[in-house]
């Protein structure tokens, strides 16, 4: 009885105090989800709305470019009146998604001009025939829009770089149609091996309402049907796991080309004018010499071929070749549309060379060099998910897993921070290869 009178007034000495404790957390954390949702709701809203110009307008002129096909001859003087718009900034480079990540690393400004500078220049790009995706403007797009509304709200440093994140989510839902991937991706690109989790219910938020507001616009989501998905088996397990390897290399070899063309092309034609005019013949001849249009713009009706199995061997070479120049010429959009390109061909091909379904083969060669280009799994798995259906996800989660590890520190952004070892719990703190 003394010991439980002994409990009593404990009890009562520390229950007023820890009640107290418990009131004020849950009151701080209810105001700063309403604060969240209001930001979300502001910058879902903004980027929902430019998000859905933009693509409407990159699909408005690729239309145009199809239907004409003499534009393409337009591409050199394009490629110059960009560069020329680009002389607004002191350091053409720096308006990069580079940039993007090096304001959430709180080492760099993004400025407001950044945001029309990459839509009128990703749209030039896709008129006149450049390859190169939509991303890249849509992760810039979202970064500058997001850095000043952070301005706008006057929050303080760690929370801009959050409203930053929300933007890159948001306007990447509503390009894309896939606000789960478009919510993680923001978090986990940034640095690999930690994720920062502090911006996942604004993430989450503004990427579904902008989102939905593309949605409400007639944006249409980009989905794929997977012909035939067998059983997992050991065999089937095994050849999936050889194909994540291939993946693996096929993306290290897609980052290499992509920064030793960019480099090549800066050392021998150090004026911009002159290298992107170069660019733009280059990128006429060889289209000329194929004889197709099929390496031109962002490619998406290639990738729905591969779902029929429908592919050329060289395709993946090809499209990286054209990558590779387009952007190393000066011209703007992205690299990972052009990754779904190269990984869905490349996929396909093995499929057939493997005597495995090559459309599945397509989706897990698209969702394991998306993984290796920009070491991002977690996303690269709600993509594949978001875009082919969940029936396929065990081949999806294999090839990109190993995709992921073998793929070394190599990525397409060179700001991007590699924080822990891919093969060991040990802390490195890099950047990735170019």
């Amino acid at each position: 009885m003394i010991h439980l009178k002994i409990w009593k007034d404990k009890v009562s000495e520390y229950v007023p105090e820890a009640s107290t404790w418990f009131h004020h957390t849950t009151w701080n954390r209810m105001v700063l989800l309403i604060r969240w949702l209001l930001f979300s709701v502001i910058t879902g809203g903004c980027l929902g709305l430019a998000g859905t110009f933009f693509g409407k307008s990159v699909a408005f002129v690729t239309e145009l470019r199809t239907a004409n096909p003499w534009i393409l001859f337009g591409l050199p003087l394009g490629g110059i009146l960009i560069v020329w718009m680009y002389q607004w900034e002191s350091k053409q480079e720096k308006s990069s998604t580079n940039r993007v990540l090096d304001a959430i690393h709180a080492e760099k400004e993004i400025p407001i001009k950044t945001a029309p500078l990459i839509f009128v220049s990703t749209v030039l790009t896709h008129l006149f025939g450049g390859s190169a995706g939509r991303e890249g403007a849509a992760l810039q797009l979202g970064g500058s829009i997001g850095n000043f509304l952070g301005k706008c709200f006057r929050i303080d440093e760690s929370d801009k770089r959050v409203v930053i994140m929300c933007g890159m989510s948001a306007a990447f839902s509503a390009l894309f149609g896939t606000p789960m991937a478009a919510a993680v991706f923001s978090m986990e690109v940034v640095s690999v091996g930690i994720m920062h989790y502090a911006a996942l219910v604004p993430c989450v938020l503004s990427s579904y309402i902008a989102g939905a507001i593309a949605k409400s616009f007639g944006m249409e989501e980009e989905h794929f049907v997977i012909g035939e998905i067998p059983e997992l088996t050991l065999i089937t397990g095994g050849k999936i796991l050889i194909l994540g390897f291939l993946c693996a290399a096929v993306s290290i070899l897609f980052c290499v080309v992509l920064h030793k063309t960019e480099h090549l092309f800066q050392k021998k034609l150090p004026n911009p004018f002159l290298r992107t005019f170069v660019a733009g013949c280059l990128i006429i001849v060889l289209t000329l010499l194929l004889r197709t249009t099929d390496y031109l713009g962002s490619g998406m009706q290639i990738i729905e071929q591969t779902m029929e199995g429908n592919v050329m061997w060289a395709a993946f070479l090809l499209k990286i070749l054209f990558t590779a120049i387009t952007l190393a010429g000066g011209f703007k959009g992205g690299e990972i549309v052009p990754t779904f390109f190269v990984g869905a061909t490349f996929g396909c091909l093995m499929g057939k060379i493997l005597q495995i379904s090559p459309s599945l083969a397509a989706a897990c060669g698209m969702t394991a060099v998306f993984c290796g280009v920009t070491n991002s799994p977690i996303s690269s798995l709600l993509i594949g998910l978001e875009m082919f259906g969940f029936k396929g996800a065990p081949f999806l989660f294999l090839s990109l897993s190993v995709s992921y590890m073998q793929s070394g520190y190599y990525g397409l952004y060179h700001s991007q921070r590699i924080v822990y070892s891919k093969v060991k719990m040990e802390y490195i703190n890099q950047n990735t290869k170019e």
